[in-house]
């Protein structure tokens, strides 16, 4: 009993060789040399391995690539459709057109009218004090004449305050004004794209159209707009000349395609419209052959249907985005698990040297961060790269999408995490004896 107390009681061996006891070793945190090590090691294992990191990173940056470009061109298809539909025009604006005959009983009465002609403007756009503009529009299409060749062209007479109105602004010259329309001048305005179609990038001002044998002296162009609908298309590829020299050069029967009504505010819409039915009904002898149409209310709808199919192009292209930044993170997992079973000697060494399970799991899962975040950077590199180049095309240029680019990083690297939690968790449980041997 008494061996065994002085048993339990005697020093160790160190106190007896009069050494000192070994302190003991404190426990080691992820400090940042160990993270810029591990920055290094997945280079180095990147470098390593090229055809296999380049597989994997050309995934993980196309999907970045394509969230990024896909988020800033839908941004600037939004500016640009939203610009082109306040370039219309069409806020508080109904239309007065002839109606087309659905039946045969329709046909027979409309027969009986002289339909809208330019003798109805001054009844139908008599004063009132709910309506801003009336701008009569007549329009057909003629073969003219200029520098010796041809070309079949919109010719439109229009009222001088049109181009305000309807937001065609002047880009070189003049636009037509009330002493053309009084003096019944022949002079034109040019669309933009029918004057580079005919006279290049020189300046056609001052220079001569030949109409129907009328020679028509161009003294302005507009300036390069949108088109969005069936006017800005006519317009940007003809001429507009006063609306009186039309009816007298090339329109005996004085037809009008349409009158143009501006209205103070949409409110008045119904009565308004009420009201110009009314007056196109009674300068027709009671025979209703023209219809009002509310171009804001098809203004609105329009953008709706085009909100729409946005929406769907937002599904799809995401899911596209998303599913190659799947497929690069399945590539993380692939490379992780390489390096994983390539470097199972060196995970048993570091563990013997006193790497804790908890490092060697870290040491892991930040190697398929750097790898996806390396990826997402070659991604919004290149992304931004084709954002500026397409920014001319965009009417408020095209820049990277903030919530996008923030997105694909996102994404990248939790995939990155995800996929290289089951490589962290083996090497983490791998033994030194296993490893090493």
């Amino acid at each position: 009993m008494n061996n065994e107390v002085l048993a339990l009681r005697s020093p160790g061996p160190s106190l007896l060789n009069g050494e000192a006891p070994a302190p003991a070793v404190p426990a080691r945190g992820f400090t940042g040399g160990m993270f810029l090590e591990v920055i290094r090691t997945g280079l180095v294992e990147l470098w390593a391995h090229k055809v296999r990191s380049l597989l994997t990173l050309t995934l993980l940056m196309l999907g970045v690539f394509a969230l990024v470009v896909m988020t800033s061109v839908l941004d600037g298809v939004m500016d640009k459709v939203s610009t082109g539909f306040a370039g219309m025009s069409w806020d508080g604006t109904v239309r007065i057109a002839p109606k087309t005959p659905e039946t045969g009983e329709e046909r027979k009465r409309f027969s009986m009218s002289p339909g809208l002609r330019y003798e109805d403007i001054s009844r139908s756009t008599s004063p009132n004090p709910k309506v801003l503009a009336f701008l009569p529009r007549a329009q057909k299409t003629v073969i003219v004449r200029v520098s010796g060749d041809t070309e079949r062209i919109f010719v439109t007479g229009v009222s001088p305050d049109y181009a305000q109105w309807m937001n065609r602004p002047v880009g070189l010259g003049r636009g037509l004004t009330e002493d053309d329309q009084r003096r019944r001048s022949t002079v034109a305005m040019v669309g933009a794209t029918l004057a580079a179609k005919l006279f290049g990038g020189a300046d056609p001002v001052g220079r001569d159209l030949v109409v129907e044998g009328v020679p028509f002296r161009i003294v302005g162009v507009q300036a390069p707009g949108q088109i969005f609908n069936e006017e800005n298309y006519t317009d940007a590829n003809g001429i507009l000349i006063p609306l009186e020299t039309y009816m007298d050069r090339l329109d005996p029967a004085h037809k009008l395609s349409q009158i143009t009504v501006k209205l103070r505010r949409t409110e008045d819409m119904g009565e308004v419209s009420a009201m110009l039915l009314s007056r196109v009904r009674q300068a027709h002898h009671g025979i209703e052959d023209a219809e009002v149409v509310d171009l804001d209310a098809e203004a609105a709808k329009g953008y709706q249907n085009f909100l729409e199919e946005m929406r769907g192009w937002k599904i799809v292209l995401l899911s596209l985005a998303g599913t190659v930044l799947l497929v690069g993170g399945v590539g993380v997992l692939s490379v992780m698990l390489i390096s994983f079973s390539d470097r199972r000697f060196e995970i048993g060494l570091r563990k013997a040297l006193g790497a804790s399970d908890h490092e060697i799991f870290i040491q892991f899962l930040l190697e398929a961060v750097v790898l996806a975040a390396i990826g997402a950077l070659l991604g919004t590199l290149s992304g931004a790269l084709l954002c500026q180049a397409l920014s001319a095309s965009f009417p408020y240029g095209l820049v990277v999408n903030p919530i996008g680019l923030i997105t694909a990083w996102i994404v990248a690297l939790t995939l990155a995490v995800v996929f290289g939690l089951y490589p962290a968790f083996r090497a983490m449980r791998l033994s030194p004896m296993e490893a090493m041997r």
